[in-house]
Order: structure tokens, then sequence, then C-alpha cells
């Protein structure tokens, strides 16, 4: 379903692409990333699910390093919140990145999040799409 998917946005964090099944996927490139930079991928990502009407999020790791604590911290005090209250967001399908100190920051994320924030771990882009379109909004 990839194919159907157009590109939105993209910095040094990875790309950005809405799919028209109702959801944005954060494709993460390799590399740590500054904060601010962070902060600007993830103020797009609430853009489009803003203007589309999208309300669910998949989170393709891939090689994605940890994210900063900083930046952790942010995703789940501030932004995690306003995506909630602004777009009505509550599924976050994740793809696993292959670096196991990765999986601790999501971990790290996931746990401090919203309980009414929904993740889901997943090995494929194709199984966590899944998930997503079983879900209701």
């Amino acid at each position: 379903m990839l194919d159907q998917e157009i590109l939105s946005f993209a910095n040094t964090a990875g790309q950005l692409y809405y799919h028209p099944a109702g959801h944005v996927r954060l494709a993460w490139g390799p590399g740590r990333v500054s904060l601010d930079v962070v902060q600007a991928y993830y103020e797009k990502v609430l853009a489009v699910l803003l203007t589309t009407g999208a309300r669910k999020i998949l989170s393709d790791h891939g090689q994605r390093a940890p994210l900063l604590p900083a930046a952790q911290q942010w995703l789940v005090q501030n932004w995690i919140p306003r995506a909630m209250a602004q777009a009505r967001t509550r599924h976050c399908g994740i793809v696993e990145g292959a670096d196991p100190v990765h999986r601790l920051s999501t971990e790290s994320v996931v746990t401090a999040a919203p309980k009414e924030f929904a993740f889901k771990r997943f090995s494929s882009v194709a199984a966590a799409e899944t998930w997503l379109a079983s879900v209701t909004p």
C-alpha cells in the first residue's frame, strides 16, 4: 500500500507521508537528530493530521537512532497531548528499529505517554497498516 502514499515533508529526521487510508507514516532516517529537528518534524506531522483528517500514525523506526531524552520528554508532555486534543489522534503503530538501545528509548515514550494513546509494535509496515486499518479512530 506504500504506492498510494503522498510525500508531505522531509528533513534530516526523515520523510513524512500521508496515506489516503487515514494515517500518516513517519519514515525515520538514520542518525541522531537534535531536539529542534525532531520538533519541526512532529509539528509537520500534526499539521498533516489536521489538514487531511487522518487520525492514526505509523512510525517506521528502521535505522533510527534513539531520541534524545529532551525529545522524549517533549513528545510525552507536549506533542502527544496536543495531537490527541487537536487531531483526535489515539493510535500509533510502531515498526521496530534495529538498534536495541533505540527500543529502550521507544519504551520510555510508550510507558510515559497518556494511557488513552494506544501504541502497538510490529516487525513490518504491512502488519502495522493492517492493525491501523482495524482500529476505529
